[in-house]
């Protein structure tokens, strides 16, 4: 790869690989699995981890637009593909020519969908989603069946699969897991008595997919964990998985200051005593957060250096250790190994005041990516 910035990302797809063989070994025999690689594969590149993904043993992707979907079929990804929310009725067109299988959210969506299906001579295959209790997308749960109902001899549509999503799978022993899963299950059973045919039935995201046998059904959906990330310290532990990205820079600039000089914009950080400053070309823009600034750490030359001065669009600093020697084009390591010392996206994320899914969905906005 030729380097446009000394500034990249390295995502060890063995790792993904790895993460999918790991997780589906948690399930029983014949549970289908679903690698979510929405948000660009929430920053490790969607295209490279779906491949990876489905040679690890991936029945089917989880997308969330449209667009998203796209570019899977565009680079040649045949098997399903799942959006995980209702798209406007306006992409249907686009959704029947790249095959892909929208949620049900709403009638008018549906009756579009049956529609624009019937004018092709064709089934447009679709996942009821219900809402057992999140609160944000879905059929509510008291009104799945009825509607499921109202839908199943409507020309045009074929119900594949009903799901749901569990908003504190990440808490052990929850009661609101408990209370979910049990108002789904009813809704499955309601949609049974009235002659619906659920289809894969799914609600296991990548927590209850760790903690939650019982949330399995007949597919599980991870995301998260692929990547070699735990969705929370509940499933340290319990199951071990290989972080897949690193996040990496070199020194652009190192110049000495002197005691008392201040560092990066509004000088919140002064020298306690001449030092010698190293300027990074990676800032806010390509994920770190601002809110990190000055509370970080970095590893330079295998040891843990402090990141100084406000954290900028397009740049950090960072205060050489006394006694170390540094030049320009050393290796800096913001998330990932070196020498004998590690930085977790866990870390830096807490640093940030953040969750190392959004953190790791940032450092996808625009650095470059190297892939092994």
């Amino acid at each position: 790869m030729t380097q446009h910035r000394w500034a990249w990302t390295e995502i060890d797809l063995t790792a993904v690989q790895d993460n999918v063989r790991t997780l589906k070994a948690l399930t029983k025999p014949g549970t289908l699995f679903m690698a979510v690689v929405k948000a660009d594969g929430y920053g490790h590149g969607a295209v490279h981890v779906a491949r990876a993904a489905v040679a690890a043993g991936a029945d089917r992707l989880g997308v969330a637009t449209l667009d998203e979907g796209i570019a899977l079929r565009d680079a040649g990804i045949t098997g399903p593909i799942q959006l995980l929310s209702e798209p406007p009725e306006t992409t249907i067109r686009e959704l029947l020519d790249n095959d892909l299988i929208p949620a049900v959210t709403t009638r008018e969506f549906a009756v579009a969908l049956g529609k624009q299906a019937l004018l092709r001579d064709t089934e447009a295959r679709y996942h009821l989603k219900i809402d057992s209790g999140m609160n944000r997308i879905g059929i509510r749960a008291e009104d799945a069946a009825e509607f499921a109902r109202s839908l199943i001899d409507f020309p045009g549509l074929a119900l594949e699969g009903t799901f749901t999503h569990l908003a504190t799978a990440d808490v052990v022993g929850d009661w609101d897991v408990q209370r979910q899963l049990e108002r789904f299950t009813r809704a499955l059973e309601e949609m049974k008595t009235e002659g619906v045919d659920a289809g894969i039935v799914h609600a296991a995201n990548s927590p209850a997919t760790i903690l939650y046998p019982g949330s399995h059904f007949d597919m599980v959906r991870c995301g998260i964990a692929i990547y070699g990330l735990h969705p929370s310290s509940a499933t340290y532990g319990v199951v071990q998985l290989r972080a897949a990205m690193s996040v990496k820079a070199r020194i652009s600039l190192i110049k000495r200051i002197g005691m008392g000089d201040g560092v990066s914009y509004g000088l919140t950080w002064q020298a306690a005593a001449p030092t010698e400053i190293a300027t990074l070309p990676l800032g806010y823009a390509d994920g770190l957060h601002r809110a990190a600034s000055s509370e970080m750490q970095v590893l330079l030359g295998g040891k843990r250096c402090n990141q100084v001065g406000r954290v900028c669009m397009d740049q950090f600093m960072l205060e050489v250790p006394r006694g170390m020697r540094a030049v320009r084009g050393d290796e800096v390591v913001l998330i990932g190994a070196q020498g004998e010392e590690t930085i977790t996206m866990d870390e830096l994320s807490e640093v940030a005041g953040t969750i190392n899914y959004e953190t790791a969905c940032g450092f996808g906005l625009r650095l470059e990516r190297v892939y092994r």
